[in-house]
């Protein structure tokens, strides 16, 4: 059983500036269709059964490029997305995801996968929409 999926993207845009746009939590409704809003320390996650209100930790190194989040359910349940932001060539970045699964049961947890990969998939076209204007 697979638990995780990577992908990337290329950015036409300096990769401070990319890391900056993505480190900065209260973007995330703006490039994910996962966040209704965020801030340093809380979110409100977008579910097919409705909004659920976690607590969201973002783990940001400007110099290893790196942005993390924790985030923490109701029921206390833990999940988390690694991320990196790294120069290509010229003016461009590369950044890549790995995606976990989410922390659903065992027999939920193939199709949460697949789904969110697709999800994720939209997700870096649409943020490299949003940088590259």
């Amino acid at each position: 059983m697979k638990t995780h999926d990577v992908q990337s993207i290329s950015i036409a845009r300096p990769r401070a500036e990319v890391f900056a746009y993505i480190a900065n939590p209260a973007n995330l409704p703006e490039w994910t269709n996962a966040f209704k809003s965020a801030d340093t320390e809380r979110a409100e996650l977008v579910t097919p059964n409705g909004s659920v209100p976690i607590q969201l930790e973002t783990r940001a190194s400007a110099e290893h490029g790196t942005i993390d989040w924790i985030m923490t359910f109701p029921d206390g349940s833990i999940g988390a997305a690694y991320s990196r932001v790294t120069e290509d060539t010229g003016d461009s970045a590369i950044y890549s995801f790995v995606l976990m699964a989410p922390p659903v049961p065992l027999e939920a947890l193939e199709g949460a996968l697949e789904e969110q990969k697709k999800t994720l998939a939209t997700e870096l076209v649409s943020l490299r929409k949003r940088l590259e204007v």
